[in-house]
């Protein structure tokens, strides 16, 4: 039998700059296929080759046995080619129907929302998926609308399907029910690209792996059920990567104690709607939560970014809950963003400019109308050096960082100088492998030397490995709290599942 899409000796560059250097990649029909790699390291590349969203330099395209050029995404999809993306391509204020006439009216000839709601119920029964044809899109929960981009291009004829980090942002249990429909797609006869950076759900869903790294090809096609977590990132990275060893610290004092804290939601939804905490110094308490449950408006709070309708937060036993940000960080408060290219450093500052810029006010630098820039420079040098920052120097501008390095940018300002109680918001974000080892061991360090860390994040493999404690967050709440035991993954689950 033909394989349902063979790559073979791709080539890419971009201004001269190699992309992809003569990589490979199999897919046989019945299988899902999971591609791996590092930020970088090509799978995006060679994925909108397949697509024809780009045209390879060299190399070879070939689909269930006949070697094509695919000219452009319009071609993709009539050869059966069809990719869901991380980011939903869904209006929200539509129907399920309504997306879909939007998208798929042209190539299915339909004309109506009535037409469309027919053709939606007719593919989900066909596959087993359910999906609410006349439901509002900014209703369904995250999950749901995934089922929703699936259901697209599966209408659109999609025999190779290619799925893009699907379970980025569900609970495990969604993850699984995911994950599971995904094999049924294979059982019956689809082939399934399956790109993720979740090591356990390639192991447990996947039956063969590719792994990239730096454009090439470094594993091509082994068997996933002979293949564990750590030879996979070591393939990933071109080294061993070790896990995070549990905490080694006493806790102390409590360091950040939340009182019935309410702040409402800016642009409306879901705010604080009364957040009991109690952090001690040695201690990361993990708050788990599928995103938009209050995350953001929680930490925004307790910078000192949002004000807070009723309720009280102490930082040490002072009452700050209407101090500024910078009373706060003088008692040691320290913040980590989600988004750091929007909040975590300028862009268009220069690395020493980005480390300093806290200390400018304090006058570490001198007064504000005579700044040493020669001690500014001496410091980024260090903190550099400390951090290992790659592709760093004093007068860099910070835009020319990876993603990675920028965020070793933000630690070294974040975690020295006086830091009590570190808010860390989605910490490793976009950052592949070994990057997310450098950061979570960061953290690791600081509070093992007395720290308190608040961890919010949506990745509950990120909670689940570093926490000492997990709670999990809810339209607003705390719905639960859990030491870490063995249990503690299988009990968050149900928690975020009972109240989403």
């Amino acid at each position: 039998m033909s394989k349902a899409m063979e790559l073979s000796g791709i080539d890419k560059s971009f201004n001269g700059k190699p992309a992809l250097t003569n990589a490979n990649l199999e897919v046989e029909w019945g299988e899902v296929h999971a591609l791996l790699g590092e930020n970088g390291a090509g799978k995006s590349t060679i994925m909108n080759v397949a697509t024809g969203v780009y045209a390879s330099d060299a190399g070879d395209v070939t689909l269930d046995g006949k070697k094509l050029k695919v000219t452009g995404p319009q071609m993709a999809t009539e050869l059966g080619i069809g990719m869901v993306h991380q980011h939903f391509r869904l209006v929200t204020r539509f129907t399920v129907a309504e997306n879909v006439l939007l998208a798929c009216k042209d190539q299915l000839g339909i004309r109506t929302t009535h037409e469309a709601a027919e053709a939606i119920n007719a593919k989900a029964a066909e596959v087993g998926f359910p999906v609410h044809a006349n439901a509002i899109v900014g209703d369904l929960s995250v999950a749901e609308q995934q089922r929703v981009e699936i259901l697209k291009v599966l209408l659109l004829g999609a025999k190779i399907i290619i799925l893009d980090e699907p379970t980025a942002v569900l609970t495990d249990q969604e993850s699984n029910t995911v994950l599971e429909f995904v094999r049924k797609l294979a059982e019956q006869g689809n082939a399934v690209i399956l790109i993720t950076h979740k090591l356990r759900e390639v192991i447990s869903y996947s039956h063969r792996v590719t792994v990239m790294r730096g454009g090439e090809t470094v594993l091509v096609g082994a068997d996933a059920e002979n293949l564990t977590a750590e030879e996979l990132a070591a393939h990933m990275v071109g080294e061993q990567i070790m896990a995070i060893e549990p905490i080694d610290a006493e806790p102390g004092d409590v360091r950040l104690h939340i009182e019935n804290l309410v702040v409402p939601n800016p642009i409306g939804g879901v705010g604080v709607e009364g957040v009991d905490i109690n952090l001690r110094g040695g201690e990361i308490l993990g708050i788990a939560g599928v995103g938009g449950n209050g995350q953001q408006q929680l930490a925004d709070c307790l910078m000192g970014l949002a004000d807070a309708d009723t309720g009280k937060i102490e930082l040490n036993g002072d009452d700050v809950t209407a101090s500024s940000v910078r009373k706060r960080r003088s008692d040691g408060l320290r913040f980590i963003p989600a988004d750091r290219s929007q909040s975590g450093i300028v862009p268009d500052m220069t690395v020493a400019e980005n480390l300093a810029m806290t200390g400018v006010p304090d006058g570490q630098y001198g007064s504000l109308m005579s700044i040493s820039r020669k001690t500014m420079r001496a410091d980024a040098k260090q903190a550099i050096e400390d951090h290992n920052i790659m592709g760093a120097s004093p007068n860099r501008s910070s835009r020319l960082l990876s993603g990675g390095n920028a965020q070793k940018l933000v630690l070294a300002r974040e975690l020295r100088d006086n830091l009590s109680v570190l808010i860390a918001h989605s910490p490793t974000r976009g950052l592949d492998v070994k990057a997310c080892k450098t950061v979570h061991t960061s953290i690791k360090n600081a509070v093992e030397n007395g720290a308190a860390c608040l961890l919010i994040s949506e990745d509950l493999e990120e909670v689940l490995s570093l926490s000492t404690r997990v709670a999990v967050m809810s339209k607003g709440i705390i719905v639960g709290e859990l030491p870490m035991q063995e249990n503690t993954r299988e009990e968050v689950g149900k928690l975020m599942l009972g109240h989403a």
